[in-house]
């Protein structure tokens, strides 16, 4: 039986309702549970205790953890299955600051080598992202759309650090994204970037650029504060 003290005791309320699928059922209830808190991060997710709790078979429960690892709400851990995706306020603060110190200094850097095949690229990486649903997908083009406008910058230590950033803030991203929807991307900042950069407009390009980031570090700073840290 399952454990009377375990947090998954949180999601009983939600059990009730009806759902199209048992995978529909499952994803939704432990979704909701993460993003509001009442599952805490490094919370175990256990198939078997999970199938017992709702009711259902083992492969809807395995099938949706894996879409809840796309959206970087669980994590798949070696030796322990899944997770609940550990993150905080202050580390998102942190990745945010150090991308706020970097990224700038590489746009302007690049804006004056970027090439027509570069710009081509980052206009393309827009697009894509205009149609994408993927929550893991779309994390993956907002961070090559960011690359594309910084490839000319010629200097490898620093791409390489400012990508990293971009690759840890990607889960925060996921976060965002499961919590308010794809229409909370700002594609409008990435398209007046694009449009300062081939303007060679290098500080109309930066402030969009610091704007972008301030606005996206206080969305993130909101959602904790108002899941309760």
């Amino acid at each position: 039986m399952a454990d009377p003290a375990s947090p998954l005791d949180a999601l009983a309320p939600a059990l009730e309702g009806r759902w199209r699928t048992a995978t529909e059922f499952v994803e939704a209830v432990l979704k909701a549970a993460i993003l509001d808190g009442s599952l805490p991060g490094g919370t175990p997710l256990r198939q078997e205790e999970l199938a017992e709790r709702f009711g259902v078979s083992r492969m809807p429960v395995r099938e949706a953890l894996r879409q809840l690892e796309a959206q970087a709400l669980v994590d798949m851990v070696p030796h322990r299955g899944a997770v609940v995706t550990e993150i905080s306020a202050a580390d998102a603060a942190d990745t945010y600051a150090i991308r706020r110190a970097l990224e700038p200094a590489a746009l302007r850097l690049s804006i004056p080598r970027l090439t027509p095949a570069q710009l081509g690229a980052a206009e393309a990486l827009i697009l894509a992202m205009d149609s994408e649903t993927e929550a893991g997908r779309m994390g993956l083009l907002n961070r090559r759309f960011h690359m594309a406008l910084y490839a000319a910058a010629g200097h490898p230590r620093l791409l390489a650090l400012t990508e990293a950033q971009l690759a840890a803030f990607d889960r925060y991203l996921r976060f965002h994204l499961a919590a308010h929807g794809r229409e909370h991307l700002s594609q409008q900042d990435h398209r007046a970037m694009l449009a300062a950069a081939r303007a060679q407009d290098i500080p109309g390009a930066v402030a969009v650029l610091e704007a972008h980031l301030d606005r996206a570090a206080e969305a993130i700073a909101r959602f904790f504060a108002a899941r309760g840290g």
